[in-house]
């Protein structure tokens, strides 16, 4: 299989990073890998990748049987691993052998609920990277409608 150029909104790679390419990345596993594939990525400005959300996932079993809807603290999460692989080529040279965690959620805000169906889009900016910790504007849509926003911190170690 020959590899194709895609084009994407903000930069031409030459594939997307799938799956294998984020838990290369990334300590996350099924259940709590939350992202499916990065398609945009400009190392130092931003990042774009998605999720596929199906009736399938572990927390729809309880939340809510009735009504499934994904956790909001699950869509941050997410926003939160295409971050770290925004970081992860960034900074490759300081983040090898090292993880990104959490260290700060800001301004977070939910705008409508995520349900099985939905293809969740992450859009990630990088606002500043300081010693050991890079703060990022993140935004997730469906549709293109806004579902959550937040301003996320991380650390490495």
């Amino acid at each position: 299989m020959t590899r194709r150029n895609v084009i994407m909104k903000d930069i031409a790679l030459e594939s997307p990073l799938d799956v294998m390419e984020i838990m290369r990345l990334v300590p996350h596993r099924y259940p709590f890998l939350l992202v499916d594939r990065i398609i945009s990525l400009i190392p130092g400005q931003t990042i774009q990748g998605y999720k596929n959300v199906t009736i399938n996932e572990p927390f729809f079993q309880g939340h809510f049987p009735s009504r499934p809807v994904m956790p909001g603290v699950l869509i941050l999460e997410g926003m939160a691993q295409v971050g770290a692989c925004l970081a992860y080529h960034t900074i490759p040279e300081v983040l090898s052998g090292k993880i990104v965690y959490f260290a700060g959620i800001d301004k977070a805000r939910f705008r409508r609920p995520v349900v099985p169906g939905d293809q969740l889009h992450y859009r990630l900016e990088m606002l500043k990277q300081k010693r050991a910790v890079i703060v990022m504007a993140g935004r997730a849509t469906v549709d293109e409608q806004l579902v959550a926003e937040a301003e996320l911190m991380a650390s490495f170690a």
